[in-house]
């Protein structure tokens, strides 16, 4: 059974920092995705495990940072100068296969997701 557990949410003022982490068996593709209320479930970040490439949603760029401990089995999102619009349940997600992409109809596992509010 594929379990994903993601940790290190919690409330933070604007412009603040937060590191999210996901323990998980390591999948082909690893990615952060978010859901604000009233709005679809968006891609964040995604790493490829293997080869280490990393996509990023336009709206974070140069503000989050994806990276993946292979040895640790884990999968950390950190995230810096928060702004309020980042406030969303952030949930991980894996993919077996390549290609990896932002589009979170491809992830096959989820986590139950872990709350970031910004304020």
């Amino acid at each position: 059974q594929v379990q994903l557990v993601e940790s290190g949410g919690g409330s933070v003022q604007a412009g603040g920092s937060l590191q999210l982490s996901c323990a998980a068996s390591l999948y082909r593709c690893m990615g952060w995705f978010r859901q604000a209320p009233g709005k679809e479930r968006g891609g964040v970040a995604v790493i490829s495990t293997f080869g280490g490439m990393t996509y990023y949603a336009d709206s974070v760029k140069g503000r989050f940072t994806i990276s993946r401990d292979n040895a640790k089995n884990t999968v950390d999102l950190q995230m810096n100068s928060l702004k309020p619009e980042d406030t969303a349940m952030y949930y991980c997600a894996a993919r077996p296969i390549i290609p990896c992409s932002l589009d979170s109809s491809m992830y096959n596992y989820w986590g139950r997701g872990t709350q970031v509010t910004v304020s």
